[in-house]
């Protein structure tokens, strides 16, 4: 209990009625209409939240990831991302983790124990990876103890350390959702333990491909692994499945590009600061992928010159390498690519996915391609990606002509496309093909910097290196990483400087390569 200079001021008669005095104005001035206990579902609620709603965020916040993805170009500024600078990181995503133990103690039951420890190792292992992601080495077996065991300077794991510490805490979500019953407090899944389960073990496929320059390690075991989850563990089914945040009409719970109503908060949709990059639209135009007609609108000068918005060369990209004042004329000019309307005008564009089945698709696919599993040909679950990404892009796009312009997707054009489209020539270009599926059915969803790791990890999709606009140094080269925060330097130095010392021959530099894109 705080006192205030009114204390200090009438001290003896506080003195004197200080026992009933301080219970008094703990009554007065505690709300009736609101828990003082944070209960299990409160806390599992937030975190679920802060991984979803929390990495999405809404209109131009909502639009960087895909910026350094090279989806789109901004016309407000020359922004960093869509020029290759990264700058120095933060790891706030970790204090997230302290509400983890007071959410599985607070649990009222044993099977509610299990789910609510599933899903903090679920959380942590989320969480740590797209820590290490950034940066490589990071605090993990010392993380997040400052109030158990004092640790208050903890010292950076190796990446691989890491890196086996996220795929046992996976393994371990796997097994306790697998005994664990249906929980409260879950804004994705409903609390469906079984869901939760099939997202664990399809997101470590994710976490396994990513090392996949490790699998001569005896102790990751990556091949072993991946196969084992394909074969024994429960995976996610369909798009159903996805690990998306699904919006509404409710006022703060609106699409994040959403300008419903009019002007409530998107004014850069006015200002047409968005245009869509000829790195999303090329390749649909190519491979005559009607998704065209679904994420863009066609360039206005296009249509005034006499084509109509079915036509495919009514379409045009931008070049996000080019210099930004040339991208400005583009923009003045009006003869480029805009989102398609249904990203404005709708309240519920579609739910946003954080990871999806289709992503697992295209896992599946590559790992067969890379011989990692058999039985089943990577056509098959490259197949089973595309169709599920354009089912999904139908299935909520209302029938309305400025939302796909009359060129819909149906099955039958479904089928035609795999078909015309399959895994062809040489395993790098079958590489090349999954992972421009994967990218093209990435827009706007993955707003953890996926697209952006995958063309690290592959160098699909290509992107244009311009020397004259890159603003890394050097600018003949991309940058594969963000710098360490600078609260580390400030409280962390030693195990922070001990890290840099034991990964980077040139220090913290955005150019060093982390341990998982070493050979």
């Amino acid at each position: 209990m705080k006192y205030s200079k009114l204390a200090y001021m009438f001290s003896i008669p506080l003195a004197v009625t200080f026992g009933t005095g301080c219970s008094k104005f703990e009554e007065i001035n505690t709300n009736p209409n609101r828990t003082t206990q944070a209960s299990s579902d409160m806390l599992a609620t937030d975190m679920i939240l802060n991984i979803t709603e929390g990495n999405i965020s809404d209109t131009k916040g909502f639009m960087q990831p895909f910026l350094l993805g090279k989806y789109l170009t901004w016309g407000e500024g020359q922004e960093n991302f869509q020029y290759n600078r990264l700058g120095r990181t933060n790891f706030d995503r970790l204090t997230l983790l302290r509400n983890i133990k007071p959410m599985v103690d607070a649990a009222s039951s044993e099977e509610l124990h299990r789910s609510y420890s599933g899903l903090g190792h679920f959380i942590r292992a989320w969480q740590f990876y797209q820590t290490t992601m950034q940066v490589g080495d990071i605090p993990y077996s010392e993380a997040i103890k400052g109030e158990s065991d004092n640790i208050i300077q903890p010292r950076y794991d190796a990446q691989k350390g890491v890196f086996l510490g996220i795929i046992n805490e996976l393994d371990s979500a796997d097994i306790l959702f697998s005994t664990g019953a249906d929980f409260r407090g879950d804004p994705v899944y409903g609390g469906k333990a079984d869901n939760w389960r099939r997202l664990a073990n399809s997101f470590q496929l994710h976490v396994l491909m990513q090392l996949w320059k490790k699998t001569g390690d005896a102790d990751l075991k990556v091949i072993a692994r991946f196969k084992d989850i394909v074969a024994n563990r429960p995976l996610m089914r369909s798009y159903a499945d996805n690990f998306a945040l699904t919006y509404n009409a409710t006022a703060g719970q609106n699409y994040p590009w959403s300008d419903v109503p009019a002007g409530s908060r998107n004014s850069f949709v006015k200002s047409n600061y968005t245009m869509l990059s000829a790195t999303l639209i090329d390749p649909l135009k190519a491979m005559g992928d009607r998704r065209l007609f679904y994420y863009a609108k066609p360039s206005p000068v296009k249509i005034a010159g006499g084509k109509t918005p079915s036509d495919w060369d009514a379409y045009l990209g931008a070049e996000p390498s080019d210099a930004f004042p040339d991208l400005q004329s583009m923009r003045v000019s009006k003869d480029y690519s805009d989102l398609n309307n249904r990203y404005v005008n709708l309240v519920n564009a579609e739910p946003v996915s954080v990871f999806s089945y289709q992503e697992q698709q295209f896992l599946l696919a590559e790992a067969a391609l890379r011989g990692w599993i058999t039985g089943t040909p990577a056509q098959d679950y490259y197949a089973a990606g595309i169709t599920n990404a354009m089912k999904f892009t139908a299935f909520y796009t209302p029938d309305v002509p400025d939302y796909h312009h009359n060129m819909k997707i149906d099955d039958a054009y479904i089928q035609g496309y795999v078909a015309a489209n399959a895994l062809t020539g040489s395993t790098d270009n079958q590489l090349k093909q999954i992972i421009t599926q994967k990218y093209l059915a990435g827009f706007l969803h993955g707003c953890n910097y996926s697209a952006w790791y995958e063309q690290r990890r592959t160098g699909y999709p290509v992107f244009k290196l311009n020397s004259g606009t890159n603003l890394n140094t050097p600018t003949t080269q991309f940058p594969v990483r963000w710098l360490y925060p600078s609260n580390e330097l400030s409280y962390n130095n030693k195990n922070l400087d001990e890290a840099i010392r034991r990964q980077y021959n040139n220090g913290d530099n955005v150019n060093e390569v982390m341990w998982i894109l070493k050979d």
